[in-house]
């Protein structure tokens, strides 16, 4: 597998249940001693140096990232990135072959016959060159059209790109104290600062099940997450719009709801929910609007109801039976999502979980394009994006 990402199909297989199940699968992965994950960065001097001592303008950064005029009149978005007359349309789409991203993206782009307003990428603190650096030069390039939505895990992980699924886990209760502030923090806080234009940033997304993995407690979480925040701060990277990720699973409900940092931390509230039907042994189809609006309005309900909610990761599962069924769910989107207002921004998941075809999310091609196509042209996805 080429290209950062998180595991699919071990989270999705707890997500898909009922309400009332509260059943969770562990991710079958081995786990890496810290020790080698810290002989492994010192000893290869990941950050022998710091951004600022190296070179005070962000080395490698583009001179013009926060370049051009706001939009302006009633649908300019606001400070934090909300769009009022509609929502963003992004997508995670997985490294191309060749190990470009921006290949990957202008490739989707082209099927879907339409630039994306917002390019997720996933990240690891390894401060390897791609996975643990936040704004690859790929990024780079496509922020300057396009919103960046980057995701940094509390993670090392063990192969470039994840590709084994193994992964060291860094530990909340480290992140909070500062541990890594010096050595891993702040030079991806000092590539943000100078990068200069607004991005989207999620620390450690999907939360909830995280903590089954080793990451540490809710209160662990909270006070990692209000750290990162206030180290941002205080390093003057206030171009930083902060989104709070969880899976969205009713079944993690208590450990969501322990797990939230408070109005004063989060611009964003978002979740990860899919139609998976066929993909875990169900018969349950669910149309878009009822594998969302339960986990919105539970968040909205039990969270926060005060910040837009973005669903950070989309997608159905096709029917074998009746593949115009994948079609349809996606060209429902544009009038189903009206129905849920406070969601200013879809990004869909265009990976498979699993090489089983009733478990390919993607819509690259046949009926899932087709009516993801469709949707991308309602005018409701057409929002002026900001160029700073």
């Amino acid at each position: 597998m080429t290209g950062p990402h998180r595991l699919r199909g071990e989270r999705e297989r707890s997500r898909w249940r009922a309400p009332g199940d509260t059943g969770r699968s562990r991710r079958g992965y081995t786990a890496v001693v810290l020790v080698t994950v810290v002989a492994l960065l010192t000893g290869l001097g990941f950050w022998a140096c710091r951004p600022d001592e190296a070179d005070p303008s962000g080395r490698g950064l583009p001179g013009d990232a926060a370049s051009g005029a706001l939009p302006t009149g009633p649908c300019a978005p606001s400070d934090t990135l909300v769009p009022p007359c509609g929502a963003w349309w992004g997508a995670y789409v997985p490294y191309a072959e060749n190990g470009s991203l921006k290949d990957a993206v202008l490739g989707f782009e082209k099927r879907i016959g339409r630039r994306l307003d917002l390019v997720y990428n996933y990240h690891d603190m390894s401060g390897t060159e791609l996975d643990g650096q936040l704004l690859t030069p790929d990024e780079q390039e496509l922020g300057r059209d396009r919103l960046l939505m980057l995701a940094w895990e509390s993670t090392v992980w063990t192969e470039p790109h994840h590709e084994n699924w193994t992964e060291t886990q860094l530990g909340w209760r480290n992140i909070a104290s500062g541990k890594y502030d010096e050595e891993i923090i702040d030079p991806q806080i000092r590539r943000l600062r100078a990068y200069g234009k607004r991005v989207f940033f999620s620390f450690d997304q999907e939360t909830d099940a995280r903590i089954e993995e080793g990451a540490g407690t809710p209160a662990e979480f909270v006070a990692a997450y209000r750290h990162l925040h206030d180290r941002f701060r205080e390093l003057g990277a206030d171009n930083v719009v902060w989104v709070w990720t969880v899976s969205g699973y009713l079944g993690s409900g208590k450990e969501m709801k322990a797990l939230y940092p408070g109005d004063e931390y989060v611009d964003w509230i978002a979740m990860d929910q899919y139609n998976y039907y066929a993909c875990h042994d169900t018969t349950d189809w669910k149309d878009f609007l009822r594998s969302q609006q339960p986990s919105y309005e539970w968040l909205r309900a039990n969270v926060t109801d005060d910040k837009p909610v973005m669903l950070a990761e989309f997608a159905t599962a096709p029917d074998a039976d009746d593949p115009g069924r994948q079609r349809d769910w996606y060209t429902g989107i544009p009038g189903a999502v009206r129905e849920l207002p406070e969601v200013k921004a879809l990004v869909h998941w265009n990976r498979p979980t699993s090489e089983k075809p009733e478990c390919d999310l993607t819509v690259d091609d046949g009926p899932g394009l087709e009516g993801y196509r469709k949707a991308g042209r309602d005018e409701y996805f057409q929002q002026p994006v900001p160029s700073r």
